[in-house]
């Protein structure tokens, strides 16, 4: 059985962005993000300076444009019907002077073209114009939402590749805990059940998904947030020894061709305190009354207001950091955002986080993720991982 989105899901994709084009009257679509590339073409790359790029003609066509380092790669694993290449960055012809002139070649500097990014991002130092500069005839027209939208509802085989990543980031994470004792330095903790779980998946599903993604294997850690430290929502690594006492607020995700769920805990290394034990129960029930907000029909905002009501009643408000959740896939952080500022209807086949965090200064921070599907009814946790505070304590 392979854990690899099949070219009949490419092409099922492909088709209703082109029943959208119809309505908007786009003659293609260029995409230079690299997740809106890999959705539409099922090609995975390493973003560099060099210009990637995508064109989706209206008659569902769909070209790669690649540097020529990366012809063969796009050839052998990508779902494009052809691939256009140009020689380096910067080169003596500019890259995006290259796209310009495929454009035209395809009859399409004319036509009304939708777009992601206006040529490419400032990645690794790259610079150059604009592509709409080098196509001044071209009607061009913002439409990142047209494949973002897409990516919202997740199909069955994204489903179960997320199924099969949920399978790894729990065993990484049991790991993580297992190691997790006095005297031990984080690296070491991180780095062995990453190791020790990757390994692991290597050996089963060797040749069966793609070691792609913005986490390669599986992978779980600590990110700096023990201690004290666990206070700052998004600390760094800080090469810590691991003390008794200690807060510990964990990561965890393993990449299944490119889709990769969120596994997130708050954890103890010796018998919590009693401040320590109320802020993490609190977390706990913010969490849980999001969950309970979670079902079709309801807007994404509610949920957020109902989690911010609940720190207000409780006193809890200047520990307020961030969000209550948002969705996850072929990013680590996607739309929909459980915030009060996005309205949008929460729908079957949505995959979101569920991670309400508190953050006491002089004390520590408390988080749990968990990633849910919703369904028809409700939700169903894709992270089945214990959550109470004593299968989380390490004695």
């Amino acid at each position: 059985m392979e854990y690899i989105i099949s070219k009949r899901e490419v092409e099922k994709r492909v088709s209703e962005i082109g029943k959208s084009m119809d309505k908007t009257g786009m003659d293609a679509l260029y995409l230079a993000s690299k997740a809106n590339i890999s959705y539409l073409t099922n090609f995975f790359f390493i973003p560099t300076e060099r210009p990637i790029a995508a064109i989706v003609k209206s008659n569902g066509e769909k070209i790669l444009i690649v540097p020529r380092l990366e012809v063969e790669h796009a050839e052998k694993y990508s779902y494009a019907d052809r691939i256009l290449w140009y020689p380096e960055y910067p080169d003596e012809k500019h890259p995006m002077k290259w796209i310009s002139e495929y454009i035209e070649e395809e009859g399409l500097s004319h036509g009304k073209i939708g777009y992601d990014v206006d040529g490419y991002g400032h990645v690794f130092g790259y610079r150059g114009k604009r592509l709409s500069e080098y196509l001044p005839n071209t009607k061009f027209r913002y439409a990142r939402d047209l494949v973002e939208q897409a990516r919202v509802i997740k199909s069955y085989e994204e489903i179960r590749l997320l199924r099969e990543s949920s399978r790894w980031t729990k065993y990484v994470h049991q790991l993580l805990q297992e190691y997790s004792r006095p005297g031990i330095s984080e690296d070491e903790v991180e780095h062995r059940a990453s190791l020790e779980a990757t390994l692991k998946m290597a050996e089963t599903l060797r040749d069966k998904y793609l070691a792609v993604g913005w986490i390669v294997g599986a992978k779980a850690g600590f990110r700096g947030q023990i201690g004290i430290h666990s206070y700052y929502p998004h600390s760094l690594p800080r090469h810590t020894i691991l003390e008794e006492g200690d807060i510990l607020v964990t990561g965890a995700g393993a990449s299944v061709s490119g889709y990769s769920v969120e596994l997130e805990r708050t954890m103890f290394l010796g018998k919590p305190s009693r401040d320590t034990s109320k802020y993490f129960d609190l977390m706990l029930k913010a969490q849980k009354l999001a969950l309970d907000h979670l079902s079709p029909g309801t807007k994404c905002s509610d949920v957020d207001k109902a989690v911010r009501k609940f720190y207000k009643e409780k006193g809890l408000y200047d520990y307020w950091r961030h969000h209550t959740g948002h969705g996850i896939g072929l990013d680590y952080h996607e739309a929909p955002f459980l915030d009060v500022g996005d309205d949008t209807i929460l729908v079957e086949g949505m995959v979101l986080t569920i991670e309400p965090g508190i953050y006491v200064p002089g004390l520590g921070g408390f988080r749990h993720s968990d990633t849910v599907l919703i369904t028809g009814d409700g939700y169903e946790f894709l992270t089945d991982y214990p959550r109470d505070i004593d299968d989380l304590t390490i004695l």
